[in-house]
């Protein structure tokens, strides 16, 4: 059965019609909101992302234009969406247990993160840091994603992300310079 076929079924509430699109395309928004979540997420995370996209598609199936492209890009730019967007609120919570080792050691900065009273200090200059700089910042030295993996997961030019890591890094070096001051 087609994807046009399968999407004209889910409009007429065809269970069996969702089942085969969930069977043909779990594996792949498994992948989109994997990679989209990287060491951030967890599989619990994955999991309610792909299902949040399934759930989508067959509450508001006509949320899918055909005519803009095919159901498995649909599907995967979803999932990949919603697994940016949990990635996101996950950040901002502050769910993620910072590796202060890893964040210090590639900062240049290992003895002064390791110093008690100096590790708050980068851990709260680091809360004042924007959103995506934080974002970038957590998956590059928590996460240990490569530049090149940040800028897929982002969708940004993988120069821009080099950038921007090197710029923050050199704001917590100015803001802890300060701080010692």
């Amino acid at each position: 059965m087609t994807d046009e076929r399968l999407i004209q079924a889910i409009r007429r509430g065809d269970e069996t019609a969702m089942a085969r699109v969930m069977d043909r395309y779990a594996r792949l928004l498994w992948r989109a909101a994997g990679t989209a979540l990287g060491a951030v997420g967890t599989d619990q995370d994955v999991e309610e992302c792909v299902a949040d996209v399934f759930i989508g598609l067959w509450q508001n199936p006509e949320r899918f234009d055909p005519g803009r492209g095919s159901l498995r890009t649909w599907l995967a730019l979803t999932a990949r969406s919603r697994a940016l967007d949990r990635c996101r609120a996950i950040l901002r919570r502050g769910d993620l247990p910072l590796d202060e080792d890893i964040l210090a050691g590639e900062l240049g900065l290992a003895e002064a993160v390791l110093a008690g009273e100096r590790r708050e200090r980068l851990l709260a200059a680091v809360e004042t840091l924007e959103d995506e700089e934080r974002d970038i910042l957590l998956r590059r030295y928590w996460g240990e994603q490569k530049p090149r993996e940040i800028a897929a997961a982002l969708a940004l030019p993988v120069k821009t992300v080099e950038n921007r890591l090197y710029r923050t890094k050199q704001r917590l070096r100015r803001i802890l310079t300060e701080q010692e001051a």
